[in-house]
């Protein structure tokens, strides 16, 4: 038995008219030209324009290897190569490669030779085969001037309103060679699924590559208990090997229960010796949508082992605009801030990459859902050759590929394009031409039903599920809520009642120490060139000068600026979750945009590019809490919402409070609630507590244990707000550093921005509005040499009433 020989060492790349230098692969050219001293930083400042030509150039990688012995089958195995490619060895042709989504394998026999052979990989400018493509196949509409449509390339790697325009090439996945003999697994795909009675069934598909014509025998088994073996006639190449799983553990989400998964071995065997194996591991869980119209329209819930369950996502992009530097502890890092800010689901969006095995084996081991885009954004796509052979087989290749993780529990055919067909006016410049409707309701559906039955497929999002419906509608299936950012005020969520929110979002910059390195400035001015370089989205600056003036009035400050920006995209976000929460069960879910971000920016992100949690991911931990308050405004008054996701009733005594500013309770009451399992309990408040006297210096507190939920009135601009006065103590302790707050006054939305004193210290809490004679804990991580006494004085500790109090003035800080 023959595994692959990686070839991982030994590289060197060079463009037409350069000189050779090491290689890393995987890699990009990028990071080779950046290694090698020879590129400024591309994502730190402003690089984009001098570093252009990197992306319209031509790259040859080469490397030697030497193989001992013959073998019946010597193949060179690509897991990514970075896009259009022709490969040779010792000068001969052996093939070729046009998509970088897709894993490719060539037969190097007739081109070997004894002793050392070199292999060499050249790769054509993407840029210049985009526009070929263009020109070939007629111009398709899209938003922003490169033609990424065009090939089966990341589409980000084109520039997006986040990211930078880097337009890599390079040996992106592994590489290297596969000697063996008589027959191969070239499939192994495993198709879950759980009878009514608990019992869990395992296909497996397998799929073999001969030499010869022996009879072959494939066993498989999970874990010491379940076995199966099949044979497999001379000349045939497919077998089902079938296992059932009594009384299974079953894999949840998480939140829903545990996340089992099974170890399951295939051998592939002559009466001779063992030729082939696959290990994996799976897990055994049912998966359904449930779409089935009702009085309201067209839900878009997603059940698992026949539970409905309340996605609370989060849209991925690439974790860095060079992929091969996304490694599996950076997934796992980045996964692990997802779970902690209370996150059930993950959706690969599709203007990025069907990502490495590491991103869905971590998914699978924390119970997060994942909703899988096929790799299409934005944009209309051509359907005529070569990019329709490329499109089937890039996507038999993802679902084969990724079937048995059952972490996955939808594929959407892509992100955007059904309503860019209805609203953006392409129809007219269109005509006849072809924009990717064959793919998203011909191919990919036919892929996934033939490859993958068992697991739901979706045209696209946002996508009503009927064709004669627009492609948007808040009755039907899912939609994307942009007219808020790009144009409204965030309180404007609140006019939504979706069946469920695959994307929205709200921007903001990143932490000040990312964006100072990033950047490469010393002090963030909002209007400089290099915060604006970072802006990607249209008019973007102009939306935060927007939404900063409707809620905070004239911002002055870099300072100032950045807290409230950040503070005004966790509000937002937090507003808008609360709210398509407390609509359940006719909200099923949200998808926020976005988690993560690629590099240095101004953008949506809740976890920026140095791996940095913003305002926005204390935020959305808050808003996922399992047991939630949150007041919100109804036709007929103001009412609480008793937000349970766990799976016991939740029931007492909520106490509700209008108390002005100072503290001074002007009407109370207490209502008993009980919320059932997975329910929302909403109670609407008696006038004397909603109806304010002075909305300018009121609140509502509303308390059930250890849950809270405060209410203002009017926006912070309209706010009497007193001056901040408080007393705080600072120690060392534990890991870190202990800062306590008590306060005198209110201090609405306390934080601390822990990275202005060390880039490495993080803080535990944010977002705390602490009323009078309350206190507040705030507990930091960080290294050592820290002087605890730096968290407490601004601007590392600030609240919103230090920018707008009545009369401002300087923190009132007292040792």
């Amino acid at each position: 038995m023959r595994t692959v020989t990686p070839l991982a060492h030994g590289w060197r790349v060079q463009s037409a008219d350069g000189r050779p230098i090491p290689a890393e692969v995987p890699g990009t050219v990028h990071t080779d030209l950046l290694a090698a001293g020879l590129i400024p930083d591309p994502l730190v400042g402003d690089h984009e324009a001098e570093l252009a030509w990197i992306g319209e150039s031509d790259w040859r990688y080469t490397c030697e290897f030497s193989l001992d012995g013959e073998d019946e089958r010597v193949d060179l195995v690509c897991e990514g190569l970075d896009t259009v490619a022709e490969l040779t060895l010792n000068g001969k042709p052996v093939g070729s490669a046009m998509n970088m989504h897709r894993t490719h394998r060539f037969d190097l026999r007739g081109a070997l030779r004894d002793g050392a052979n070199e292999l060499a990989v050249t790769f054509r400018s993407a840029v210049r085969y985009a526009q070929r493509m263009r020109d070939e196949l007629g111009d398709r509409p899209g938003p922003y001037p490169e033609p990424f449509q065009f090939i089966r390339k990341a589409a980000c790697n084109f520039g997006w309103d986040w990211g930078p325009q880097y337009t890599t090439c390079g040996i992106w996945r592994p590489i290297g060679v596969h000697r063996w003999h008589t027959a191969r697994l070239a499939e192994v795909r495993p198709e879950v699924t759980v009878d009514a009675d608990g019992t869990g069934r395992v296909k497996l598909h397998v799929g073999v590559e001969r030499t010869g014509s022996h009879e072959l025998v494939a066993t498989a088994r999970i874990g010491r208990a379940h076995r199966e073996t099949v044979i497999i006639p001379a000349g045939q190449r497919e077998a089902l090997l079938e296992l059932t799983v009594e009384n299974p553990d079953l894999w949840w989400p998480r939140g829903h229960g545990e996340q089992p998964l099974h170890e399951v071995h295939i051998e592939l065997q002559t009466a001779e010796e063992t030729l082939d194996t696959w290990e994996r591991r799976i897990g055994i869980r049912s998966v359904e949508l449930d779409t089935t119209p009702d009085a309201e329209g067209t839900p878009f819930t997603f059940r698992v082992n026949g539970k409905p369950i309340l996605a609370r996502g989060v849209n991925w992009i690439p974790d860095d605009v060079f992929f091969p530097r996304i490694t599996p502890e950076r997934y796992a890092a980045r996964l692990d801030q997802a779970c902690e800010a209370g996150v059930n689901l993950i959706r690969v969006w599709g203007g990025g990459i069907y990502e490495s095995d590491s991103f869905y084996d971590a998914a699978d081991e924390r119970g997060l859902l994942v909703w899988q885009d096929f790799l299409f954004a934005c944009a209309a796509y051509p359907e005529e050759e070569p990019l329709a052979s490329e499109v089937r087989a890039e996507a038999e290749d993802a679902v084969r590929r990724l079937a048995r993780h059952p972490s996955l529990v939808l594929w959407n055919g892509n992100n955007e394009n059904i309503w860019g067909f209805w609203d953006w006016d392409w129809k007219d410049s269109l005509g006849e031409r072809t924009w990717g409707a064959g793919f998203y309701f011909g191919t990919l559906a036919e892929v996934v039903a033939r490859l993958d039955p068992d697991r739901p497929y979706w045209p696209g999002s946002p996508y009503s599920g009927d064709p004669a419906l627009h492609p948007n509608d808040p009755d039907h299936g899912p939609i994307h809520i942009w007219d808020v950012w790009n144009d409204r005020d965030y309180e404007d969520y609140r006019t939504y009642r979706p069946r469920f929110v695959a994307e929205f979002g709200y921007q903001g910059p990143p932490a000040h120490r990312t964006a100072l390195d990033g950047f490469a400035v010393s002090e963030l001015e909002p209007d400089s060139p290099a915060v604006l370089t970072h802006q990607k989205a249209e008019n973007g600056a102009e939306k935060l000068a927007r939404g900063l003036a409707e809620h905070f009035g004239p911002v002055t400050g870099h300072d100032d600026w950045h807290y409230l920006t950040q503070l005004n995209q966790a509000r937002a976000i937090l507003l808008g979750v609360e709210h398509f929460r407390s609509l359940w069960p006719r909200c099923t879910g949200t998808v926020v945009w976005q988690l993560n971000d690629c590099w240095p920016s101004m953008s949506w992100a809740a976890i920026d590019s140095a791996g940095r949690r913003k305002l926005l991911w204390y935020a959305l931990r808050d808003a996922h809490e399992d047991r939630r308050l949150t007041v919100q405004p109804h036709e007929d008054g103001l009412a609480v919402a008793v937000l349970n996701d766990t799976d016991t009733a939740w029931s007492g005594e909520a106490q509700v409070e209008r108390m002005t500013f100072g503290g001074e309770v002007l009407a109370r009451t207490t209502s008993p609630f009980e919320a059932a399992p997975r329910s929302v309990h909403i109670g609407h408040l008696r006038a004397d507590i909603s109806d304010t006297v002075d909305p300018a210096c009121e609140l509502i507190v509303v308390t059930a244990g250890e849950a809270r939920a405060v209410w203002f009135f009017a926006k912070d601009r309209l706010l009497a707000y007193p001056e901040p006065d408080f007393d705080v103590t600072a120690r060392s302790g534990g890991e870190g550093s202990v800062v306590t707050v008590r306060a005198r006054s209110l201090l609405r939305d306390l934080c601390l921005f822990a990275d202005r004193v060390a880039p490495d210290a993080v803080v535990d809490q944010a977002l705390v509005t602490v009323l009078p004679g309350g206190s507040a804990t705030f507990r930091i991580q960080h290294g050592p040499g820290v002087d605890p006494a730096a968290f407490t004085t601004r601007p590392v500790l600030r609240c919103v009433n230090d920018v707008l109090a009545t009369h401002p003035a300087d923190l009132a800080v007292r040792p």
